[in-house]
């Protein structure tokens, strides 16, 4: 008997030592004291509160309406809505601002109403308020607001990248929302599409990083205090890279592809802690996102231990019916997307929601939907709660955010857009331009806050000025405000008719080209119209014509040209490029933005943006830096020349100069048990002036079973060197980040020759 007993033993604890190698590591620390509260409340919950917390409804939903069903303003909650969509349907979730930016007085009343009616109900449970502030707090009035994701991006700066965070976070929870749509991880590999702007550019590294950064500037540190927020990652997967361009439509990407370039920003941010996922509106592979149960079960709560919850996007559970046309029932997408791993529902309208919680309570009677499912999903959500201390605190008192669009705060904006905006051409020196000169400033975004700003900035579609922060100067205002000299014309103008933008001649045109003489250059300020979504759809990337005929109209007088592009995804230049002598790309800048464009025009800041996307010369050609070499090849010369984009990725000038040398690694053979190598260089200013410069490390695999790209980013470093100094900067890079998925989709390392690559420096090794 006592051997049995030692051998039962033996096996109880290698059972319990398999489970525990077996389960999947959390991504994020849970609360043991919390998790028994959570528990200890599902089991007091009816199925009608546990469904009510899945269900996410828009403000608009229990605000004031007229007799013909429109709000009224000042926006006022309608407090019977309030009360039936709490008591009644036990709704767990409000978002969004209807239809314009609120100030920060009425945002605490609208948040404390809700949530002293949430916590004073039933069960005590608070609502969790989302908002997009995804360029600062972008839906309250008179709030910092930085450079879109794009912009940001061309700073390729981890720190500011976190600060952008930490001071969106800071004022978005003096408002009182403490939950923030943000960041979009969706690679920006397709310029046409209307959400480009929103991305962190085309490079699944530098999106990894950068989006890391701002979800632990959201988050802080631990559990979410009163100065952080909680972040949403978007759109989990697929969403940006739709086949057509055009938003919400189906995207293809094989298996490799995803794990390889798709999926590790997500992945990444989420082993980094963030607490909730959006799920991707289109589809992929003919799988909607919304009833993908492998990416969003198998892949993200599974094998990445994610223990927050997923949400959808607006309406996208109906879109499962109405549109994807998966379910032919709404009661049947409810079930789908429920199952698949969908823990709450952006419904988000009155009456629909009402009519989600019906069906989801039938679901549960059919068992359809199983209990145990509708608890993991009300016990994530809970956890988030939990974790952002809504229980304790539902909402915040803006007297306790004294820093809310400081002058602080603003600098940190500021240096967010000098660092973003990339000089990419400056012949014979033309820029800075001296205080002195005599400008002409023209151009359709000249004059505009909204252009600068782009959409998702006061109203959704950022096209109304009527809530622009005024205190801050367009370009044409901070060029005035510089120069002796400077006066402005419109040139063309944009117009939105019947949903898109429309550009037309300006009357003033002609009387600018007249009078160029009477001034020494002419900065020409090109573009777009916010837009965003559906909405800002386009069926071609060309700049408009109305805005090319100012530069070659200009042109033709023999002024100097600076042309200063204000959009939020390339647009072709190809005809107008070699007419201009200088370009500066400035992306949507933010508020900062005009101020920012000034201080480099005139040299008070040296320029250190580099480009975050390949910038295409031509519309039918779509080219990223990690092309392969079949890509190259010409068949109209036989030479590798093919590509050839306006300007590549990484690229970006500056007012002095750099010269690198010294590439060094140890040795010429590695074994891959070695695990990493060390990669170094020097660089040296050799200009007349300090500067920023981004010290970029790419690596090639020369031959692999999967045909591999010529190069690919794996390392970047942002330096500043005042004239004159040399700085050896390193980086260490592990073997199996050199690797690929193969044919098996399995990450591996083959051996054969490698190189790495800085500027047009090369180290080649073996890797055995």
């Amino acid at each position: 008997m006592k051997t049995n007993s030692v051998f039962t033993l033996l096996l109880f604890v290698l059972f319990l030592f398999s489970c525990d190698n077996n389960k999947s590591t959390s991504s994020f620390e849970l609360d043991p004291v919390a998790e028994k509260e959570i528990d200890a409340l599902i089991k007091k919950m009816s199925v009608e509160e546990k469904v009510g917390q899945t269900c996410q409804i828009t403000l608009d939903a229990i605000l004031q309406k007229d007799a013909e069903n429109v709000l009224i303003e000042p926006h006022q909650i309608d407090l019977k809505k309030l009360e039936e969509a709490i008591d009644i349907y036990k709704v767990g979730s409000i978002l969004n601002v209807s239809n314009h930016t609120f100030t920060l007085e009425n945002w605490n009343l609208i948040i404390k109403t809700i949530q002293e009616k949430a916590t004073n109900s039933g069960l005590k449970i608070p609502i969790i308020y989302g908002v997009d502030a995804i360029h600062g707090a972008t839906y309250i009035q008179n709030s910092t607001l930085f450079p879109q994701e794009i912009g940001l991006a061309a700073s390729w700066d981890t720190a500011m990248a976190r600060e952008m965070g930490r001071v969106t976070a800071y004022e978005t929870r003096a408002s009182g929302v403490p939950w923030n749509f943000s960041p979009v991880l969706d690679l920006g590999r397709v310029p046409i599409w209307s959400r480009f702007f929103e991305t962190l550019g085309e490079d699944t590294y530098l999106a990894k990083t950068l989006g890391t950064k701002i979800v632990q500037g959201y988050q802080g540190e631990g559990n979410v205090d009163k100065d952080h927020v909680a972040a949403c990652l978007k759109h989990y997967v697929g969403y940006g890279f739709p086949r057509t361009g055009r938003d919400r439509t189906p995207a293809l990407i094989p298996e490799r592809t995803m794990k390889e370039y798709h999926l590790p920003p997500f992945e990444n941010a989420i082993k980094s802690g963030a607490l909730t996922v959006m799920v991707n509106s289109g589809e992929v592979n003919g799988i909607p996102g919304h009833a993908n149960k492998h990416l969003l079960t198998d892949v993200l709560k599974e094998d990445w231990g994610f223990a927050g919850f997923s949400v959808s996007d607006w309406e996208d559970f109906i879109n499962l019916y109405k549109v994807a046309q998966t379910d032919s029932t709404l009661k049947d997408a409810i079930a789908t997307a429920i199952n698949a791993g969908v823990d709450m529902s952006m419904v988000p309208n009155n009456p629909e929601y009402k009519n989600y919680c019906k069906l989801f309570l039938e679901l549960i009677n059919d068992r359809r939907v199983k209990t145990e499912r509708l608890d993991d999903a009300v016990r994530r959500i809970l956890r988030v709660k939990h974790k952002l201390n809504l229980f304790n605190t539902p909402y915040t008192n803006k007297n306790d955010y004294p820093d809310f669009g400081s002058e602080s705060h603003a600098k940190k904006a500021y240096a967010a857009a000098t660092e973003s905006i990339t000089l990419l051409k400056n012949k014979e020196q033309l820029l800075p331009l001296s205080t002195s000169s005599r400008i002409m400033v023209i151009g359709p975004t000249a004059n505009s806050l909204n252009c600068l700003n782009g959409a998702w900035t006061h109203t959704w579609q950022g096209v109304d000025p009527q809530y622009n922060n005024t205190k801050n100067p367009t370009i044409y205002q901070a060029v005035k405000n510089n120069a002796q000299s400077c006066d402005h014309f419109e040139g063309s103008t944009m117009k939105m008719v019947n949903g898109d933008e429309a550009d037309f001649y300006s009357s003033d045109l002609a009387t600018a080209v007249k009078n160029a003489s009477n001034y020494d250059v002419a900065v020409v300020c090109l573009g777009e119209l916010p837009s965003t979504e559906r909405p800002g759809d386009i069926y071609a990337l060309d700049m408009a014509k109305e805005q090319q005929e100012i530069i070659k109209k200009l042109s033709k007088t023999g002024i100097k040209i600076v042309l200063a592009l204000v959009e939020g995804r390339p647009k072709i230049i190809s005809a107008i490029e070699p007419l201009a002598d200088a370009v500066v790309q400035c992306y949507l800048p933010g508020d900062q933005g005009g101020q920012a464009f000034a201080d480099i025009l005139f040299g008070k800041t040296n320029p250190s943006g580099k480009l975050p996307y390949t910038y295409p010369r031509h519309s039918g050609v779509i080219m990223h830096y990690d092309h392969k070499q079949s890509e190259l090849i010409n068949a109209n010369t036989w030479k590798n020349d093919f590509f050839n984009p306006q300007y590549n990725f990484g690229f970006g000038l500056s007012y002095t100069s750099f010269e690198y040398s010294n590439i060094n690694i140890e040795k010429n053979d590695y074994l891959l048990s070695e695990k990493e190598i060390t990669i170094s260089v020097d660089i040296k200013n050799t200009g007349k002036r300090a500067g920023k410069e981004v010290v970029q490390l790419y690596a090639r695999d020369h031959f692999a079973s999967i045909s591999p790209p010529l190069r690919k980013l794996v390392r970047y470093n942002k330096v500043e060197l005042e004239t004159g100094e040399t700085k050896t900067v390193s980086f260490k890079v592990t073997f199996d980040e050199l690797g690929f998925y193969n044919y098996d989709n399995l990450w591996i390392n083959e051996p054969g020759k490698h190189s790495f690559y800085i500027e047009n420096l090369q180290a080649t090794f073996n890797l055995k």
